[in-house]
């Protein structure tokens, strides 16, 4: 399994952006695809997960109303819709993916893909 992300780059606050993540080969069992981000003398938090079975999501409550995770099957691609963007989103955000239906809060990817950059400027 392959995981590439972009969509990141300099925005001001209050902007949007929407973050893509490719996914190649996933066979045909159950993935939950998410994304964390990690900025800065931070740790890593995790953000959304989003099932490529039946779609089911989960959001962190800290994103909920300004993220949205959702999922292009046929594009084998996961997006995460940011709004109202914030100085203190400025982050490396990385898509990763487990072999499992979605866990909410306990999703624990073995796949990882690179980072892409998101800053915000006041």
């Amino acid at each position: 399994v392959q995981l590439q992300a972009s969509g990141g780059g300099l925005v001001q606050a209050g902007d949007s952006l929407r973050l893509s993540c490719a996914a190649f080969g996933f066979t045909s069992d159950h993935y939950a695809i998410g994304w964390f981000r990690q900025a800065p003398g931070k740790a890593r938090e995790g953000l959304c997960v989003i099932s490529n079975r039946d779609s089911s999501e989960f959001c962190q409550d800290f994103v909920k109303g300004r993220f949205t995770i959702s999922i292009d099957n046929a594009k084998n691609t996961v997006y995460l819709q940011m709004n109202d963007l914030k100085p203190e989103d400025t982050a490396v955000y990385s898509c990763a993916a487990e072999k499992s239906p979605v866990r909410r809060a306990k999703f624990s990817p073995t796949y990882w893909g690179q980072g892409t950059q998101v800053t915000v400027s006041s």
